[in-house]
């Protein structure tokens, strides 16, 4: 029974809240829905569309509420979101901004934009809530300043300490004004020498006391901070290689590499100047006390000056807001082209593109320059108006206080101390209006740095492991597959059966989905619909670390690490013996050359492996794949860069590389494929031919005999030429 079948169209709102449910969760990266409701449809009959999509969320461990929500709720759900049109069906909101919302119907072939406000006309207010249960919640609540609470907690000891000595310290500033007092109103008054240097040696005690107490609390934030910045970067980190790959696929690097740097200003904002100036803020209001009791009249002039620098800092907000997100974007952009630079450095080196790069980094550097500098001017406009602001408190404090004391209102003691108190107080304000602009940088921070922890990783844990591949039977059902939501389909109702101990090969032209079927088997790419089997077990319930342990993949284009031969081609098994990994390389036609390095397997290769040549890049990874013994190998021209000797090589140790396993050859030099028990021939996302090389061949006009010709032909062709040329 399909989802898709005519009887359940004939039911809008059941079908469509059906197949909205399957579709979130391909989106959300989860277990596919769709065997789950198909089975429920079979069990269940007669049940709505409702209680199917609740049977089905229990099911897959989700919780799921149909609620009314008004146009300003909507804005702060988490999307993807299934909602209800005012005919009763059912439509996925993809994205919603102030100028644009994406939706998708389930029976449309690709997204449609509309206007918020035509979203509005034709929503009826009705929405299916999906989430995952409480054990997966971590993972999918909103991210914002309390996902750093736990950590905070965590060091709660550590906290109290900082806190502790901030008292004290704020409990020592009190003290200094009071002496000062003492020293002009009766010291100076009355000669009191012996008093004056009792008190000039407390107020020494006190000011080393209180440089001891700032040093302690330094050091305890520090230290909290340091602690708490390795756990947080660690639980990032594991976040971010949990991640599917179709996110690193949809984002350059050095955007993502920008926004996990911004962990570090966030947990500087919560474990910096915020940690203190809640004490400071809080022995204000007792430094205030202590000044009414001098002059009320004094007091309230200081108070007037908070809302002012208030009026500042909420003035300032919006407009530096909208500047700082313009910076970050151009330093993002910037990071990413340094990035994607130094990582294709040879190829502009090759194509003398240096000019061209300088000139578009000068372009670019420039917009980050001018983007700071408007961040620069805003936050010195602030400064200039708080400055001003608290230099015309001072002088209104110092004229009124005079006349007070000319009116013996007030000591000239007490105008000093009321004076040196007021100046403490100032520093807790000013410092709270500088932290709300680092507020709202760090709002920007929490903004960009949510994009990496609101995507949901591969759900791994929760599937059960895969211990062994048995038999290497591979199943593929009705999958269709594509990389973007509004994207053409790569595979369309692709079915396939690969017998277990076979080697078959998928051949091609460029983009006919060759490569994303090898990606679909190690569930590196999660299908829209359809089904992906080993041995008949379903790899969406697999965890996927066990599933890939079990399923090697060889690339084109291999990365290699700035370690050993050794080290590199044991990187899945790292305690192979040195005589374990020389087999593996054997097989891989890679011992020889390798033993003519210097170190031999102890040579360190550079970074990315830049320092051989693509084919001795290509052996080494296929002897990584082969000493991790998988019970599926999959070989994506994994050969193209190797010369004529070493891939006749490859094919003479082919028969033992195969045994006990199903191999998997993505190819375009047929050659290499002639050997394979079966031969798929691709085109645009379908199988247009089967067979053996034999059997393909013999096809009049086939796709594969032609390719077959075609390379005979240049392969000739260039024989021809070389005696020639000699």
């Amino acid at each position: 029974m399909s989802l898709t079948q005519p009887e359940m169209e004939g039911c809008a709102p059941a079908g469509s809240l059906i197949q909205c449910f399957v579709i979130w969760t391909a989106v959300m990266q989860m277990p596919d829905a769709e065997p789950t409701v198909r089975k429920l449809l079979e069990q269940q009959p007669e049940a709505g569309p409702e209680r199917l999509v609740r049977a089905a969320a229990r099911a897959l461990r989700l919780q799921v509420r149909f609620k009314r929500l008004t146009r300003a709720k909507l804005q702060d759900q988490p999307l993807p979101l299934i909602l209800q049109d005012r005919d009763g069906a059912w439509f996925l909101l993809a994205s919603l901004s102030e100028q644009q919302a994406l939706i998708q119907r389930p029976d449309a072939a690709a997204p449609e934009a509309l206007t918020p406000e035509e979203l509005e006309q034709i929503w009826s207010g009705q929405a299916a809530l999906l989430r995952l249960r409480a054990r997966f919640h971590k993972i999918v609540q909103k991210f914002d300043i309390r996902w750093f609470l736990p950590e905070l907690i965590r060091y709660k000891g550590l906290a109290f300490e900082i806190l502790a000595a901030s008292a004290a310290i704020e409990c020592l500033a009190l003290i200094s004004p009071l002496f000062f007092q003492v020293i002009m109103d009766k010291v100076l008054v009355h000669n009191s020498v012996s008093t004056l240097d009792v008190l000039v040696v407390t107020l020494i005690a006190v000011a080393v006391f209180e440089v001891a107490l700032k040093t302690l609390r330094q050091y305890l934030a520090t230290r909290t901070a340091t602690r708490i910045d390795a756990r947080l970067g660690g639980n990032l980190y594991r976040h971010l290689v949990d991640l599917p790959l179709t996110y690193f696929k949809s984002r350059p690097v050095g955007v993502t590499v920008a926004r996990v740097n911004e962990l570090s200003a966030i947990r500087e904002f919560i474990t910096g100047a915020a940690n203190t100036l809640v004490i400071d803020l809080s022995f204000t209001f007792i430094f205030f006390a202590v000044m009414y009791f001098y002059s009320p009249v004094l007091t309230l002039v200081v108070l007037g000056s908070v809302p002012c620098y208030m009026a500042v800092s909420f003035l300032i907000t919006g407009p530096l807001q909208r500047r700082i997100e313009e910076l970050y974007r151009d330093g993002a952009v910037n990071t990413s082209f340094l990035t994607e630079m130094l990582t294709g450095v040879e190829t502009v080196k090759a194509l003398a593109l240096e000019a061209q790069m300088v000139r578009r980094w000068e372009y670019q550097t420039r917009d980050f320059v001018l983007s700071n500098y408007k961040v620069q001017r805003l936050m010195q406009l602030s400064n200039t108006l708080v400055q001003a602001i608290q230099k015309l408190t001072m002088v209104l404090v110092l004229w009124i206080g005079a006349r007070k004391v000319i009116g013996l209102e007030l000591s000239i003691g007490q105008l000093i101390a009321f004076n040196m108190m007021a100046n403490h107080v100032s520093q807790p304000v000013l410092r709270l209006t500088e932290l709300w602009r680092q507020f709202v940088q760090t709002r920007v921070s929490v903004e960009r740095l949510g994009d990496v922890l609101h995507t949901l990783p591969e759900v791994s844990k929760a599937h059960k492991p895969l211990q062994r591949i048995e038999r290497g039977a591979v199943s593929i059902r009705d999958v269709t597959f594509r990389y973007a939501p509004d994207g053409e389909p790569v595979l369309k109702d692709f079915s396939l059966d690969i017998p277990g101990g076979r080697m078959v090969a998928f051949v091609g032209r460029s983009g006919s989905g060759k490569s994303t079927v090898a990606r679909l088997v190690q569930k590196l790419y999660i299908p829209e619909s359809g089904q992906v089997c080993i041995d008949g077990t379903d790899i969406a319930t697999l965890d996927s670390v066990s599933l890939r342990q079990n399923t090697s993949i060889v690339l084109q284009e291999n990365f290699l690490f700035n370690r050993s031969v050794r080290d590199n081609i044991a990187l899945t098994r790292p305690s192979a013996s040195l005589a374990e990994v020389a087999e593996a390389a054997e097989k891989a036609g890679a011992h020889e050359f390798i033993l003519e390095m210097t170190d031999g397997y102890d040579t360190i290769l550079s970074e990315g492996g830049s320092s051989i040549s693509g084919g001795q890049r290509q052996r080494i990874a296929i002897a990584r794949s082969l000493l991790s013994d998988p019970g599926i190998l999959i070989l994506d021209e994994a050969t193209s860069a190797l010369d004529d000797h070493s891939q006749a090589l490859i094919q003479q140790n082919m028969a033992e590389i195969r045994k006990g396993r199903t191999v998997i050859v993505i190819a375009h030099r047929l050659s290499t494929v002639r050997d394979c028990d079966c031969i798929h021939v691709l085109d645009q996302g379908r199988i247009i031919e089967s067979g053996t090389h034999d059997e393909l061949i013999r096809i009049p006009g086939g796709a594969y005999r032609n390719l077959w010709n075609l390379q005979k032909s240049e392969l000739a062709a260039a024989e021809t030429r070389t005696p020639a040329a000699s």
